[in-house]
């Protein structure tokens, strides 16, 4: 929670000193793909594939055409998958463990020149609402990865996702012409996405970190 609210004060600090010109907010849309894995979480783990769409608002800040605050909307599909293997190397189950949410990204945009067409930074916050949580085919040694299910011998434990999570993107990314935009980002979670999961027998104590590596493009309509 500290975090959480650090974060936002550098938000709302930058948002008091910064001369913010909202008269000439620009708006778009973005979709791409992600590729997300849980760190200390299920086990065996493994990464997913899946995606993320919604709108954006680009605004200026400052006098330059150069830097910008960006907020987003956005459907993001995140998550794991964990496949298991016996010795002679046969497929025992394909689990998945599907996270779905609204997500919230304010970045922090600058390009690297005042010019149409150019290479561009992006660095921010972002706040995830959990929208569905989706588990398959769960290995039978750990029910509890599955939130519906519960161990009466490990009431302690509980593969639930976290209703809410944050987390800090850093990407890169290239305009054309202002309005067409190509974007390589990687997000890195800060707080605990399976809390119910530290209680687990010989399981890690550290904080389960989701991670997504993602590759969108966007239109910002003039």
């Amino acid at each position: 929670m500290k975090k959480i609210l650090l974060a936002s004060a550098v938000v709302f600090s930058t948002l008091s000193f910064a001369q913010i010109d909202f008269s000439s907010t620009r708006f778009g849309i973005t979709a791409g793909g992600n590729y997300s894995g849980v760190k200390n979480a299920h086990n065996p783990s493994g990464k997913r594939f899946t995606v993320q769409a919604g709108v954006l608002a680009l605004i200026p800040v400052g006098n330059e055409n150069q830097f910008f605050l960006q907020p987003e909307i956005v459907y993001f599909g995140a998550g794991e998958t964990g496949k298991n293997k016996d010795s002679k190397g046969v497929d025992g189950y394909d689990a998945v463990y599907a996270n779905n949410y609204l997500s919230v990204p304010i970045n922090f945009k600058g390009y690297f020149s005042e010019d149409e067409s150019e290479f561009f930074g992006i660095v921010g916050p972002r706040f995830n609402f959990l929208l569905s949580q989706k588990v398959k085919n769960a290995p039978l040694s750990r029910p509890y990865y599955n939130p519906d299910v519960v161990d009466p011998a490990l009431s302690n434990v509980n593969g639930k996702a976290s209703s809410f999570n944050f987390g800090v993107g850093v990407g890169v990314g290239y305009s054309y012409k202002r309005q067409l935009e190509l974007t390589a980002k990687y997000d890195f979670g800060i707080s605990d996405t399976y809390p119910g999961l530290k209680n687990e027998p010989k399981g890690s104590n550290k904080n389960k970190s989701e991670q997504v590596l993602s590759l969108t493009l966007s239109y910002i309509f003039e």
